[in-house]
């Protein structure tokens, strides 16, 4: 299957207290989807369920990170969340848990093989 990345978004989200690497992701993600409304597949006479659509996640700890959590805010697409090292942890003065930075990338990708 030839596929062709076609679209690249970048968001950034923050759980402020809690420390929830999932919740600061899926803010990132929001944060790329939701001020865009593009029509990509429909251009190349796909169904959305065609699109391939990764989604690198950035934290300062992956492992704690809900891909499941993270990749049900896509409402169609073949979705696979791959979370990598990165991010940022901001200590708070107060001795609570730090500000958690995510970092995402999306890229959406289609098989163009029989698209004219």
């Amino acid at each position: 299957m030839p596929l062709k990345r076609l679209l690249t978004e970048f968001g950034m989200g923050s759980s402020l207290r809690r420390q929830d690497y999932t919740q600061a992701a899926e803010r990132a993600v929001q944060d790329a989807l939701w001020h865009n409304s593009i029509n990509l597949a429909e251009l190349y006479g796909k169904d959305k369920s065609d699109m391939v659509i990764t989604v690198e996640v950035a934290v300062q700890q992956p492992d704690a990170l809900d891909t499941q959590a993270v990749a049900a805010i896509f409402p169609y697409g073949q979705v696979t969340v791959v979370p990598v090292r990165g991010g940022l942890d901001v200590p708070r003065n107060d001795g609570g848990n730090p500000t958690v930075i995510a970092n995402v990338a999306i890229s959406v990708a289609l098989d163009l093989e029989d698209a004219a």
